[in-house]
Formats: C-alpha cells, sequence, structure tokens
C-alpha cells in the first residue's frame, strides 16, 4: 500500500533543480535484497536525486558480502559495503569462513564488519552456535581494526559480556537499525558505541525507545546515523504515534520522494530525508543540521572520502 499525498497538498515535483538537498549517507540500506534485483540503477540515481551521497549495503551473509563487495567496485564512491554473518545466519558458518571474510574485508570498499550479533527472539540458529560465531567476528573486527555492525535482539545481557571481554581493543561499533530499550540503548551509548535509526521511528509506540531517547535529550547528534534499512522500515510519516509537532517538521519535498517510490514492501534509500526531518522534530532542530552531523559521523567512522 502506497501513502498517497493530501488531495489539498501541494504537489511538488522532486526533480526540480531548485531545490537544495540536504547531505545524505545512508549507514545501512540492504541493495542486495532481492528486491532490488531489477531496478538497482533507478533506484540509486532516486537516492542521488534526493540527497544521498554514499549508502553503505551491510551484508548477513558470506554470498551477500561477496556480492556487496562487487556492487561497491560497481559503483565507486556510492557504495560500500561490510563482510558479515548474521545471528539468524549463525548455523551456516563453516570451515574457513574467518579468512574468506578476513579476505572480504580487507578491500577498501569493505568499511565494516557485521551485521553480526545475537538475536534470542528468532531461533533460525542456536544461542550457543550464535555466540561462537558472534564473537569470531568480534574477534575479525578487533584484528582488522574495522568498525562492526551489530544486532541484538532478546540477549542484551550476553551480547554485551562478548563486547566487554574484547573491550580493550574493540574498534567502532554501530548498532544497526537498533529498535530496542532506552535502557539497552543507555547502555550501548555509555560504551561508546553509535546508534542507528530507521523508520522503526514512526512504530515506537512503547515510550520507551528511540522516541524517549530522542525526547530526553540521551541520544544527541554526535551518536547517530541515519539508514532506510530498505527494503525494511518504510517510515510511516502519517503514523498515528506520531505527534502533529513531529509531522509539522516534514517537508514536500522530501514526502514527494516518500510517496512516489516507496511503499510498505519496498522502502528505498530516497525515503531517508523524511526520516532525518522526522528526526530533527523530536529534538528540535533543523533538518540540515541533523543531516549534516549524521553524515560526518558516517565518514568519520567509516572511513569514507
Amino acid at each position: 500500500m502506497t501513502c498517497r499525498p493530501d488531495n489539498n497538498a501541494e504537489v511538488i515535483d522532486p526533480f526540480k533543480e531548485n531545490y537544495d538537498n540536504y547531505l545524505l549517507i545512508d549507514a545501512g540500506a540492504n541493495m542486495v535484497n532481492k528486491k532490488f534485483t531489477r531496478d538497482l540503477e533507478p533506484v540509486l540515481q532516486r537516492a542521488k536525486d534526493s540527497g544521498v551521497q554514499k549508502i553503505i549495503v551491510p551484508c548477513t551473509s558470506l554470498r551477500t558480502s561477496k556480492e556487496a563487495l562487487r556492487l561497491a567496485r560497481i559503483y565507486p564512491g556510492a557504495l560500500y559495503s561490510t563482510a558479515g554473518i548474521h545471528p539468524h545466519e549463525a548455523k551456516s558458518w563453516e570451515d574457513g569462513y574467518y579468512d574468506e571474510l578476513k579476505d572480504i574485508a580487507k578491500n577498501t570498499e569493505c568499511v565494516a564488519i557485521g551485521i553480526c550479533g545475537l538475536d534470542y527472539n528468532k531461533d533460525f540458529s542456536t544461542p550457543d552456535t550464535q555466540r561462537k560465531v558472534f564473537e569470531l567476528q568480534v574477534s575479525l573486527a578487533v584484528e582488522l581494526k574495522k568498525p562492526i555492525m551489530l544486532h541484538q535482539k532478546g540477549a542484551h545481557e550476553d551480547f554485551f559480556l562478548i563486547l566487554k571481554k574484547y573491550s580493550a581493543g574493540l574498534p567502532i561499533a554501530i548498532m544497526h537499525s537498533f529498535t530496542g530499550s532506552s535502557e539497552e540503548a543507555t547502555d550501548y551509548i555509555n560504551f561508546g558505541m553509535y546508534i542507528g535509526i530507521t523508520g522503526g521511528l514512526c512504530k515506537d509506540s512503547s515510550g520507551n525507545g528511540i522516541k524517549k531517547l530522542l525526547n530526553d535529550g540521551t541520544l544527541t547528534l554526535d551518536r547517530i546515523l541515519v539508514q532506510t534499512d530498505s527494503p525494511f522500515m518504510y517510515p510511516n510519516a502519517r503514523a498515528a504515534t506520531l505527534s502533529e509537532t513531529v509531522k509539522s517538521s516534514l517537508t514536500q519535498r522530501s514526502l514527494g520522494f516518500l510517496q512516489r517510490y516507496c511503499t510498505f514492501h519496498r522502502n528505498e534509500p530516497c525515503s531517508l530525508p523524511v526520516l532525518v526531518e522526522l528526526i530533527a522534530g523530536f529534538i528540535g532542530k533543523k533538518p540540515d543540521e541533523v543531516a549534516l552531523a549524521t553524515a560526518f559521523n558516517a565518514l568519520k567512522l567509516f572511513g569514507m572520502s
């Protein structure tokens, strides 16, 4: 289902040249997902038109790690890859995977290890297997001194124990597409980690998640990365969970991309301006300030030029 603009809303052409784009970096969009197989080129062009300068393609398996590296070489300076095994895929780990991931991660186009971590909410891989595979990837990040992109659900205590074990040499750590509690996030922030915010912000109705962190100032701009997590995490700008004050931060320019090209079934990187405007509405900042700060964070963390 695609969101449509209000009947009396001004119709804006998102490709008109007299609009200044935000400076945006999507720190997590799944461009290797099969939903982008047939039209990746126009998807990337729309992202560029919306202001997205660079996209990091997080990986969940050895296969996608190889595929993301291939795409990063086809689109140099625009796409960057990671190398990692998601906890759901931990059961696929085989002898030799460490060295194969290492070979991929050594490439300059590959800017992080991950997505890796623990997920006890779904038993696609057993907890013991998840912990083993997660720790191996933390070791790889330490060895290569590469940032690590993390995932955790229902496993906060075990997850944190492993990270603390490597705290002396742990490189920069990012919680990818964070949807956990404010208590978990506070632990991560105090540990020096960065929080990836997605369109899940629109669905947060718990009163104890990302919205609380933004509202009370716990999560500041110097610790935020913005991610579409495309094709997932559609930022529903009409969600009842969003206040009218926050919605008033949205521009027709950004809504134009969201409403024309993104749906609940397939989000795209061109929705990133809407996410930035929503965050700006929550923290009382200008959207271009949020865009610039989060872009600077990504450039610094991932060593992109």
